[in-house]
């Protein structure tokens, strides 16, 4: 009883016009977390000031973005962590009431259709064909120029609600399909490029080699799902000035894929009223180690 007194007591005081009261307030009821959020939202509905509603909605704001540093910080320590899982935290960020569930059962039924397409003879290629022909064809998920304007469009709901996604969200979904599936591909670190490299069968993460590239068969470009060789990247290098580093033909560990989403994803925020959201993306990212 005292509790919802106190929750009251500092609803009332929002409206009020000293801002160093208000960061008082805002602190106190960061406390009590999320479940006053629906609260905060009926008081949003029966409140007609305009600076008021602007600080309600900074409340809400406050309240999720605290939920998803927690959910961070829990997913960063989890050695098991799911890909899939972080792209969804990231998703939370731009829709925190989407219904996540719907698209975990997009993505099972996405997985199944392929898992059923697959046996034990098939080549690499010939996987890398099957998981192509499903998403890119049964599917139609259509790739996207990256548009920093477009922020949707870097989140994994894209591709698995409005089949359009870009090379960012496309290739998560490619990444995260691979592991489900037990295949040997792995999101690399190619600069200014997502692609999928599909290592050969010896090819050990843990082991340290000289030359990585080696154990490579083949790449896929995660926007289309195409197909291209060693000598096709040698050539994108060679015309983009990049000089080739074994770092690059390594695979990324699934926090390395978040922390990469979300700074690419920041990039999206960079307007004067929209950089306290880049700022928050950042040091979401600046937790995943």
């Amino acid at each position: 009883m005292q509790k919802v007194s106190e929750i009251n007591a500092l609803f009332k005081l929002i409206d009020d016009p000293d801002e160093e009261v208000f960061n008082t307030i805002a602190d106190r009821l960061l406390v009590y977390g999320s479940p006053i959020i629906p609260d905060l939202e009926h008081l949003w509905e029966n409140t007609l000031d305009e600076a008021t509603l602007e600080r309600i909605e900074i409340m809400i704001y406050k309240l999720r973005l605290q939920d998803l540093r927690e959910a961070f910080t829990k997913w960063n320590a989890d050695p098991n962590a799911s890909l899939f899982e972080g792209a969804l935290l990231v998703t939370q960020f731009q829709f925190p009431e989407l219904a996540l569930d719907t698209l975990r059962h997009q993505m099972e039924k996405i997985r199944r259709n392929i898992w059923l397409e697959l046996n034990n003879y098939l080549t690499p290629l010939e996987q890398a064909n099957v998981i192509r022909n499903i998403l890119y064809n049964y599917y139609q998920i259509k790739g996207v120029e990256v548009n920093y304007e477009k922020p949707e469009e870097f989140l994994i709901a894209a591709p698995l609600q409005s089949k359009k996604g870009n090379a960012i969200a496309n290739t998560l979904l490619y990444a995260e399909l691979c592991q489900q599936l037990d295949i040997q591909a792995h999101f690399i670190n190619i600069p200014k490029q997502c692609i999928i490299a599909f290592y050969t069968s010896d090819w050990d993460p843990e082991e340290i080699v000289p030359n990585p590239q080696e154990f490579i068969q083949f790449y896929v470009e995660g926007t289309t799902g195409n197909a291209f060789s060693q000598k096709d990247l040698d050539q994108y290098m060679l015309r983009s000035n990049i000089e080739p580093k074994n770092s690059y033909y390594k695979q990324l560990s699934n926090t390395a894929i978040i922390k990469k989403h979300l700074l690419e994803f920041a990039k999206c925020f960079q307007s004067p009223t929209l950089q306290y959201k880049q700022k928050d993306l950042i040091e979401l990212a600046n937790l995943l180690t």
